[in-house]
């Protein structure tokens, strides 16, 4: 499944709403460590179409940054049924956001 950009507009569609476990990857164009996290959020994305995978720009979403209190990049969160289900800060393998996401 491709990666779907999200933003304060179709956060609540897209996330919350979502009937699939959802990954949302917070990140910035600046940050390096999220350059290194985002072709191993993309490679997830494409290996597991039974989970929802979308990104955050936080720089451009500064509202839904706020609101998830987005301290430290990258950050993904894992919902299911509109809950935050898992939480990691930092670079993480593939087998460890799949973990996050079973």
């Amino acid at each position: 499944m491709a990666v779907i950009q999200v933003t304060t507009d179709n956060f609540e569609q897209e996330v919350l709403k979502s009937d699939k476990i959802t990954l949302v990857d917070f990140w910035a164009s600046w940050c390096g460590p999220c350059k290194m996290l985002s072709p191993i959020v993309d490679e997830v994305a494409s290996l597991h179409p039974e989970i929802k995978v979308c990104k955050v720009n936080v720089d451009e979403e500064p509202e839904l940054a706020s609101q998830y209190n987005v301290m430290s990049i990258p950050l993904l969160i894992v919902f299911e049924n509109g809950t935050i289900k898992q939480k990691s800060v930092g670079v993480i393998s593939k087998s460890q956001i799949e973990a996050l996401v079973s």
